[in-house]
């Protein structure tokens, strides 16, 4: 690596991520000088995101070098970090299409990107493209680390883990930090004098342990306080998120005793328990935001249009710190100053109570020797059990696109546990059948077209 890092974008025109991603690295001393190449197939997107990026140059008085293209294998060229953030078939039509389609089944959705029928085809329409560029820099870049911050994260690192073991990856996400973020909100608590650890698989890890450090420098368990608050009435405290009260997570604590770190709009659509068509009343006691995610997507499209006018505009870009877990990496590769990141990875008995193989979400040491998971063990076994519930859902997807056998994507819908609580059989066999004509070109060729086989 030379002295400044070059870190690629593959997605670049996801602006509003990529300006926070920038920004974070140009903060930071040793990467003031990175060279920051964009590629997007969208040349729109892709000059926005220009755009923004030299004016977060240049607001911030630093050195860095920015350089666009749609050519992904020039992109990847010198590279030595490659952040990807793409999404395959976009809101209009893949979003919709996993939306609209279900509901015409009575199966409602709230996020519909990690798990479920429309994380299933998610990632089939996804992963594909994931291994093109692991090809490409195997190619072209063997030594970069890729940065994933694509959904469905587990389904796509363990496809990626499974068919390119050597490339340097790790998926991100920021529910870990998040969370801890807004429990510290709900006990009002500053953030900094929380210590946690937490393990799992994505958008369904754990608090293991959830603690206060004290003045005297010992650590006060939370949990407690939690459970009191959640019963009182006090939590979840409102002004995190007005959409969605959180109460799902709170209620899985109560049950589970440990708290879930993806969000209660999230983890609602992993489990059978809290949507239903025929429990308007569930839904209700909840809070539970159902299509949730096209509602973000339309508000986010109408709120990037004015921005888009208003960088186009500025002189300068208003930069602060983002949650994502991007710039303290490269920051501990390129300098050797460790950092802890929760980061995705293959479980190679990182945690034994989990299948070998899969994606999990566990700890890591990052320095100069790049991505270091650490050994979590057995997790309590109620926990273990849900776990497995998504993990069977994952395998199945990725054994589909390793075997190119259209028969496992059936099987993981069979399998879901949302999906196989509302649909019966032969509707689930008639969804899947339907989406795969849906989405036609966005998937793969040996995924087009329905398989007819029909239980009684």
């Amino acid at each position: 690596m030379s002295t400044f890092p070059k870190i690629t974008f593959i997605g670049a025109g996801s602006t509003v991520f990529m300006k926070n991603i920038v920004g974070d690295v140009l903060q930071r001393p040793a990467l003031t000088g990175a060279t920051i190449a964009l590629m997007d197939i969208n040349p729109r997107r892709l000059e926005e995101s220009e755009i923004v990026a030299k004016k977060i140059v240049a607001t911030l008085g630093v050195p860095a070098r920015v350089e666009t293209t749609s050519d992904q294998r020039a992109a990847l060229t010198g590279a030595d970090f490659v952040v990807v953030s793409f999404q395959i078939g976009g809101y209009e039509p893949a979003t919709v299409t996993d939306f609209e389609i279900p509901k015409t089944f009575g199966l409602r959705q709230t996020i519909a990107d990690t798990l479920g029928i429309g994380g299933i085809m998610r990632g089939i329409r996804t992963v594909p493209h994931l291994w093109k560029l692991c090809a490409d820099m195997e190619e072209i870049c063997p030594d970069a680390i890729m940065l994933q911050y694509v959904n469905p994260m587990a389904i796509n690192t363990w496809a990626i883990a499974a068919k390119y073991p050597r490339i340097r990856q790790v998926g991100l996400c920021h529910s870990v930090q998040g969370t801890a973020m807004e429990l510290a909100h709900d006990l009002d608590i500053a953030y900094d004098k929380i210590r946690y650890r937490s393990a799992g698989i994505n958008h369904m890890a754990f608090f293991l342990n959830f603690e206060e450090v004290m003045a005297d420098g010992s650590h006060r368990d939370l949990y407690p306080d939690l459970v009191r608050a959640y019963a009182e009435g006090r939590a979840p405290k409102p002004g995190w998120n007005p959409r969605c009260p959180n109460k799902v997570r709170y209620e899985m604590l109560n049950r589970l005793g440990y708290f879930v770190t993806e969000s209660s709009e999230h983890f609602a659509e992993y489990t059978p328990w809290f949507i239903k068509r025929d429990r308007p009343d569930l839904i209700a006691k909840f809070g539970i935001p159902l299509d949730e995610y096209p509602k973000r997507c339309i508000e986010q499209i109408e709120r990037w249009e004015r921005e888009a006018e208003e960088f186009r505009q500025a002189d300068k870009i208003h930069v602060e710190a983002s949650r994502e877990y991007a710039s303290a990496i490269i920051n501990s590769v390129v300098t050797g100053e460790p950092s802890v990141i929760y980061g995705n990875v293959r479980n190679t008995g990182l945690i034994t109570s989990l299948p070998e193989g899969c994606a999990v979400e566990v700890p890591c040491v990052v320095d100069r020797n790049g991505i270091q998971p650490t050994h979590v063990g057995a997790l309590p076994p109620q926990l273990t059990a849900i776990m497995r519930t998504n993990i069977n859902v994952q395998e199945l997807t990725v054994r589909a696109l390793l075997e190119e056998n259209k028969e496992y994507i059936y099987h993981a819908a069979m399998m879901d546990p949302h999906t196989a609580a509302e649909l019966d059989l032969s509707q689930i066999w008639d969804l899947v059948d339907d989406l795969i004509v849906a989405h036609d070109d966005f998937l793969p060729e040996w995924a087009r077209g329905p398989v007819k086989r029909r239980g009684a």
